[in-house]
C-alpha cells in the first residue's frame, strides 16, 4: 500500500513555478532572444481570445513589449504578489527544455 501525499497546496503550486521562472530567467540572461518566444507565444494567445482578450494578457504584453529585460527579470525571479498572480498565466511556456522542467517536477513531488 503507498503512502498518502499531502496534498498540492497553492503555496507549493507557486514555490515550483518560481523554480522554473528562475530557470527560464537564468536562460533569458544568456539568451535574451529567447524573449521573443514568449512575445510570440502571447500575440498568439491574444489572437485565439479575440475580441475578449483577457486584461492579464494585456499586461504581460505591456510588461513584454515595454520593460528593459533586466525588470522582466527581476519579475520573474520575485515571490511577491504582483510576480505570484502574473506567473499563473506566464508566456514563458516552450524556453524549459522538457527535461529541465520534468527536474523540477521530480524535485517538487519529492517534497510533497
Amino acid at each position: 500500500m503507498s503512502t498518502p501525499r499531502k496534498p498540492r497546496t497553492q503555496e507549493w503550486v507557486d514555490q515550483r513555478s518560481l523554480a522554473m521562472d528562475k530557470l527560464v530567467a537564468q536562460k533569458l540572461r544568456v539568451q535574451p532572444g529567447l524573449l521573443q518566444n514568449a512575445k510570440d507565444n502571447l500575440n498568439r494567445w491574444i489572437q485565439q481570445q479575440q475580441p475578449e482578450v483577457p486584461r492579464i494578457l494585456i499586461e504581460w504584453q505591456e510588461i513584454l513589449e515595454n520593460w528593459p529585460l533586466e525588470k522582466v527579470l527581476g519579475l520573474l525571479t520575485s515571490f511577491d504578489e504582483e510576480a505570484r498572480r502574473l506567473r499563473q498565466s506566464s508566456p514563458f511556456c516552450g524556453i524549459l527544455s522538457q527535461e529541465e522542467r520534468l527536474a523540477i517536477f521530480k524535485e517538487y513531488e519529492a517534497l510533497l
